[in-house]
C-alpha cells in the first residue's frame, strides 16, 4: 500500500480507503464477510475509513468503532459525516442552512458520531450535503469552530453533492474547510477543472469518492441488471441511467490492457491525479479488498492511455434520479 499525505492536516493515509456505506443498505452484505472485508483491508495497509451516521443510521459508523477497538495501534483515521436535518440527499439550492445544518442540529450530530464510534475525537468530520450559498454564513462557522476547541473533531470536510464539484468553492476559500470528498472517476472529471487547483492551492485533503461510478465501471453491469427493491441502487439504475451507463462503460472495454480489468484501471485512473490523496471503493468481500488495494503499488498508467481515457469524460447534471 501506498501512502500520501492528506493535505495540511499531515495525515499520512491509504491511496486505497474504505468506503462503508456498502455496509448497510446495498443487498448481498453478509456481516461475516464484511468483518472480515474489514479485517483483511487493515492487514493490507489500509488506514483510512469513510463512514458517517446516514449508513444504517449509525450502524455504520459502530461497525467501524468496533474496528478501532480492535486495532488500536494500527493509527486508523476515522472520517464520518453530518446527515441533513431534512434528510434529503442531496442537498437542493433553495434549502436553507437551518432547514439542513442549524447549529444546535450539528451539536446533536457530533455527539452522536463519538458515541457510535465510541472515541473521544473524529479525525474527520464532514457535512454530508453542502451548499455553496451558506458559505459566509457564521453560524457553521462559529459552531465548527466551537467543537473543535471542545477537542471533538481534528478536521472538518464537506461530501459535495453528485455532479456539483463546483458548489463549494466559496466555502473552501473561507478555510475553516480541511478536506472535501467528490465523485472523480474516468466519467466524472470536472473536479480537475476548478475544484482540484483550487484544493492544491489551498493545501487541502482530497476523497475522491464512487470510483466504479456506483458499479458501472467495474465492467459487470448489463442492460438487464436488476437490484433489489430494498438496494440503494434500484433507484439509481432506472433504465435511462442504467442503459446509458452500460453504454459508456463498453465504449472503455477496448481499452482495458490485458493484463487488469475496467475495475483496476478505473482506481489506477484515479490514482494517478497527485491531486487525489485517496480513493474509497465499497468493499464488502475480502476478494475486492485484495484486488483494490493491489491498486496501490505505485505503477502508473501508460500516458497514452491515460490520454485515451481522458477522452471519455462523461459531463452529467443532477436528476430527479441522481441522489
Amino acid at each position: 500500500m501506498e501512502y500520501r499525505r492528506f493535505g495540511r492536516t499531515d495525515l499520512k493515509i491509504s491511496e486505497i480507503g474504505y468506503g462503508m456505506w456498502g455496509l448497510v443498505g446495498w443487498s448481498g452484505s453478509n456481516q461475516d464477510e464484511v468483518w472480515k472485508s474489514l479485517e483483511r483491508s487493515v492487514e493490507l495497509g489500509c488506514n483510512f475509513f469513510d463512514t458517517a451516521w446516514g449508513y444504517g443510521e449509525g450502524r455504520s459508523e459502530q461497525i467501524l468503532g468496533k474496528l478501532l477497538k480492535q486495532y488500536p495501534d494500527k493509527g486508523l483515521v476515522t472520517a464520518t459525516k453530518i446527515p441533513p436535518k431534512n434528510r434529503r440527499w442531496p442537498s437542493k439550492s433553495h434549502f436553507t442552512l437551518e432547514e439542513v445544518f442549524p447549529s444546535d442540529y450539528i451539536e446533536e450530530y457530533v455527539n452522536h458520531s463519538l458515541k457510535n464510534l465510541d472515541v473521544d475525537c473524529i479525525d474527520l468530520m464532514q457535512f454530508h450535503v453542502w451548499e455553496d450559498a451558506w458559505a459566509q454564513r457564521e453560524e457553521w462557522q462559529e459552531t465548527i469552530d466551537k467543537i473543535s476547541r471542545e477537542g471533538k473533531v481534528k478536521f472538518w470536510g464537506i461530501s459535495i453533492n453528485r455532479w456539483e464539484p463546483n458548489n463549494a468553492l466559496e466555502t473552501l476559500k473561507t478555510g475553516k474547510i480541511d478536506a472535501v470528498q467528490v465523485i472523480y472517476n474516468i466519467f466524472d472529471q470536472n473536479p480537475a477543472d476548478q475544484l482540484f487547483p483550487l484544493c492544491r492551492e489551498m493545501d487541502l485533503g482530497v476523497i475522491s469518492r464512487v470510483p466504479f461510478d456506483e458499479g458501472t465501471l467495474t465492467g459487470l453491469l448489463t442492460k438487464d441488471t436488476v437490484f433489489p427493491a430494498d438496494d440503494w441502487r434500484s433507484t439509481y439504475f432506472v433504465p435511462e441511467n442504467l442503459n446509458s451507463s452500460v453504454d459508456h462503460a463498453e465504449a472503455l472495454r477496448p481499452l482495458v490492457p490485458a493484463n487488469m480489468d475496467m475495475a483496476e484501471m478505473a482506481l489506477r485512473f484515479i490514482l494517478a491525479n497527485d491531486d487525489v490523496h485517496t480513493t474509497i471503493p465499497g468493499m464488502r468481500r475480502e476478494k475486492h479488498v485484495r484486488a483494490n488495494i493491489a491498486a496501490s503499488d505505485g505503477k502508473m498508467l501508460e500516458k497514452s492511455l491515460l490520454e485515451q481515457l481522458y477522452q471519455h469524460r462523461w459531463d452529467r447534471v443532477p436528476t430527479d434520479w441522481s441522489q
